[in-house]
This record gives C-alpha cells, structure tokens and sequence, in this order.
C-alpha cells in the first residue's frame, strides 16, 4: 500500500537518504526545507517539495494546507530539519549575553521547534492506526558535545516524544526517536571538523567506522514499517556503538 510521508529537512544528509528510501518503495513523498533551489535539486523520483521556515508558525501552517490539498492524511511523518548552526550567520554583537541567547535561540528554533510545530500541526492528519511519528535526535542529547545548546535542543525532544506517544498510542500510531552518532556525507559540520576529530570519532565506535545517512535511514524506514508497529516511545540509537543503551 502506497503511504504517504512528509520528511523535514529532506533536501540533504540523513532527510534526503530516508527520502530515497522511502521513494523506492513507492510512497509518495513530501520534502519539506528552507531552500527551494536544495530541494528541488534533491532527485528524488516523484517526490513533492514545500520551502518554508519551520520554526515559525507561518511557515508550518503553509506546509500544513500543502500536506491538506496533496496528501490529506499522513502516514510517516520524519523530523530531519536541524544542525548545530554551523552554517548560520553569527550575531552582530560583542556583548557575551547576546551570543549565548543566539545560540541557544537558534539551536531550539533548528532543532526542536522545527520539530514540535510541524508534530502538532500534522498530527490530526496521521494515520490511524498505522501512524509514524520519527524524530531526529542526536548521541549529543547522551553525552553533550562541543556545542551544549545543540546537545540541549536535542534532548529537549526525548520527553515530547515520551509524551506525544502517550497521547496517540490510543489512535495506533507510534512515537520514536533515533539518534544517531558521528555521520559522515552530511554538511552537519560545514568545515568545522578537522581530521584530527573526525579520527576521534571513528575512533569512539566499536566497529571502527563513520556512520553514514544511509545507516540512519534504514532505521527510520524500519522504525515506520508494520513489523515495527509495538516500538513506541523508544530513543534508537545509531552510533556503532560509540554510545551504549541506557
């Protein structure tokens, strides 16, 4: 059965190999992104594409009448929008406050906004039963990271998963996150990772690689298929083991 899934951040790095592999299946999918020009761009066999800021609320109630008039219900609904501001402008100020709230501003609007005003403007539109809701979070929400409002923003979306899966588990859908570690083929870093440190993080796993969009997306696709249907509620993780369960 052809299902319909709306992927945020969909243009590029994990969104757009989650994009593929749901589209190779048949489903109709949706790309939703700030740059038009990227995902139009984005290859994907007949998918559709939305530009919008969607951690504003104008531009997620524009993406929700898009979903409205081409898909009416969604099935599989991926929050892959987000980063940890590498590639933002930096703010125009010396005074330290103003750039502490930049950055913590920008990383919960990239990360975690994104994600909680598409989630509640979709979600009378899932499917029921059958329902998929996948967030995109991160090993940073585990052990933080080099920058802590990106590791804040992502673990901000543990407790709305727990809790947004308590409230439509009623109606047969489920809520997950999948967090991955170090993924290599994405322009998370833009040039801010040295050799030096990306050695360091292939070093971290127990299988003695970079993970790659791919390994994440796979985990999204069979997060949204029936086999996964009584997983709800759950962080996966997906770092080669650079990170254990908990």
């Amino acid at each position: 059965m052809t299902r319909n899934v709306v992927i945020s951040g969909g243009g590029t790095g994990i969104g757009l190999a989650a994009a593929h592999a749901f589209a190779a299946d048949g489903d109709r999918v949706l790309l939703l992104g700030r740059r038009a020009e990227v995902l139009e761009k984005a290859g994907v066999p007949g998918a559709l594409t939305y530009a919008a800021d969607l951690s504003k609320p104008r531009g997620v109630r524009g993406a929700e009448r898009f979903v409205a008039a081409e898909f009416g219900t969604v099935d599989v609904l991926i929050h892959g929008a987000g980063g940890a501001g590498y590639l933002e402008p930096k703010v125009d100020s010396d005074e330290p406050l103003d750039v502490v709230l930049h950055d913590w501003a920008l990383n919960f609007g990239l990360n975690t906004l994104t994600a909680v005003l598409l989630t509640e403007a979709l979600k009378d539109r899932l499917a029921e039963p059958g329902g998929r809701v996948l967030f995109l979070g991160s090993i940073a929400a585990y052990r933080g990271s080099g920058r802590a409002a990106y590791a804040a923003a992502k673990a901000a979306l543990h407790p709305y998963a727990h809790a947004l899966a308590r409230q439509l588990g009623p109606r047969g859908v489920t809520v997950n996150v999948v967090a991955p570690g170090y993924v290599e083929g994405t322009g998370f870093f833009g040039d801010a990772l040295t050799e030096e440190r990306r050695a360091q993080r292939v070093a971290e796993t127990l299988n003695g690689r970079a993970g790659t969009p791919g390994d994440v997306a796979a985990t999204l696709h069979w997060l949204a298929s029936p086999g996964a249907g009584h997983i709800t509620s759950q962080i996966i993780q997906v770092n080669g083991g650079a990170e254990r369960g908990h």
